[in-house]
């Protein structure tokens, strides 16, 4: 696929998969196999199906279902009748469910029959009657009408992909069908994505790092796209062992559950070449174990949001030093430099357009010279490798001193026992904040509070040592795999 504008459309390039790729096979989800031919005549008939209901270049259609063929063939049906794509997060609430269909001014909702135990699309006509036309997924097929699909334009309205909400109220950031492709092309040539490999996404496919570095990255460059729609160790395992799985993005959380599962043994999971990582700080220790016991030939780091989806990232060439302690250069066009109190500022071609309908929220993320206010702490060394240090809201101050709870868990990730953890700050009368470190440990380990901030002292100055440590035997975390240290602050206020 070239860089020629004039084909950067997502229908464009699944016509140049189409034609370069035919028979391969593009899709696969149970007994459904799709080749890249077939996928375009699916994704053509939703796409009419769509406009039969009366979907128009502009409209907004929402889609609330897990990762599923179903998902892919929706989303792309959507884009390629002129409408913008809006991701539902799966695990949201009805109502904030509800709110992002507002918000967004859905003209068309596609939505899952039940999923994980609930029935979504009765929650939400529990909540109200006003809903956009609706159409269930599944088990209903899509019935294509007569009708001509508008020629789309590479500075048209893609996608709107909602935060997480986690700390505030989401925000729909906004981006081109050239920035989606954009990223999505960056980073299948960063992770050297062909013809031959095999991808299992796990990521959610409702998140940028699941549509834009899964299912778009396999469009531009013939990989396969294989979906989970939940992530469980044993049947991943199984899904790598059958489809004989080459990629295997994720963030850390997956492969320690893979690490730590009884059967990995039992398994072959030998097709295995690359890993992607980040969504959370990446143990040192983490990615020697993903190398030496899980065969992966390339674990590579990678850095970006929602706003950017991936701003930077380790290219296999990369010597192991550097993946582990790095999450690489720019990709993608981005510029990469550190403003006040070292918070990492991204700008380039493929930064968000802004928020719907939220100028306020847009003018706070992006400055007037272009410059996309991430929130995170970094640092860049001399080859422009940026680190990612914390989260800006994360850090604590104690007694005088900036303390970044990633330096803390990073430390934690070598004491034997320890299979996660999450510092978080707490108020205290005589050092303003003090951390409290929350501790998930391994089957069998017999570890104690003493335990664990003796092993920190040894290894941490002593503002950095947390006075207390909770076990837990899970930390909140969202569908991405981030730890949600918000509800961790609660715990301790």
């Amino acid at each position: 696929m070239t860089d020629d504008p004039s084909r950067d459309t997502v229908s464009a390039v699944l016509d140049h998969a189409a034609a370069s790729y035919s028979d391969a096979e593009a899709l696969v989800d149970g007994e459904v196999r799709l080749t890249y031919r077939e996928l375009r005549t699916a994704v053509l008939t939703a796409a009419r199906s769509l406009s039969g209901m009366g979907v128009r270049p502009g409209d907004r259609v929402a889609l609330c279902a897990p990762n599923s063929a179903h998902w892919v063939v929706a989303a792309l049906g959507a884009v390629c009748a002129g409408a913008a794509l809006v991701p539902v997060n799966t695990r949201f609430t009805a109502g904030e469910a509800l709110d992002v269909l507002r918000r967004s001014a859905a003209r068309a909702l596609v939505v899952e029959g039940e999923f994980l135990g609930r029935d979504r699309l009765a929650e939400l006509r529990a909540l109200t009657p006003d809903l956009p036309p609706v159409l269930v997924r599944s088990p209903v097929e899509w019935a294509g009408a007569d009708v001509e699909l508008p020629v789309l334009s590479a500075d048209q309205l893609c996608d709107v992909m909602y935060t997480s909400g986690t700390t505030g109220r989401s925000k729909g950031a906004m981006s081109a069908h050239r920035q989606s492709l954009g990223v999505a092309r960056a980073w299948a040539s960063c992770a050297g994505l062909t013809p031959a490999d095999r991808y299992l996404v796990v990521n959610p496919f409702f998140h940028t790092f699941g549509y834009k570095a899964g299912i778009l990255a396999c469009l531009l460059s013939g990989a396969t796209i294989v979906p989970q729609p939940v992530f469980d160790a044993a049947g991943t395992m199984r899904l790598v062992e059958r489809e004989r799985i080459t990629v295997l993005p994720g963030p850390p959380t997956i492969y320690q559950a893979l690490l730590e599962h009884p059967g990995r043994g039992a398994s072959d999971l030998s097709s295995l070449r690359l890993a992607v990582t980040g969504a959370a700080v990446v143990p040192v220790a983490l990615v020697e174990r993903m190398r030496s016991e899980l065969g992966f030939s390339a674990v590579l780091t990678a850095y970006g949001l929602t706003e950017a989806v991936v701003a930077t990232m380790c290219r296999p060439s990369d010597s192991p030093e550097t993946v582990a302690h790095t999450c690489g250069a720019p990709t993608a066009g981005f510029e990469l430099r550190l403003g006040d109190e070292d918070e990492v500022l991204l700008r380039g071609p493929n930064v968000m357009l802004g928020y719907l309908d939220d100028p306020e929220a847009t003018a706070a993320a992006v400055d007037d010279e272009g410059w996309l206010h991430t929130g995170d702490v970094g640092r860049i060394d001399e080859r422009g490798y940026l680190s990612i240090t914390d989260r800006l809201k994360d850090m604590y101050i104690c007694g005088g001193f900036n303390v970044y709870p990633a330096e803390v868990e990073q430390a934690l990730a070598r004491l034997p026992g320890v299979a996660e953890s999450a510092v978080v700050g707490r108020p205290d009368a005589r050092l303003g904040e003090v951390g409290v470190a929350h501790v998930v440990t391994s089957d069998g380990a017999g570890l104690t509070e003493a335990a664990v901030i003796g092993f920190c002292r040894e290894r941490l100055a002593n503002y950095k040592v947390p006075r207390a440590v909770e076990f837990h035997p899970a930390l909140p975390r969202n569908a991405m795999g981030k730890v949600l240290k918000h509800l961790l602050r609660k715990e301790n206020a």
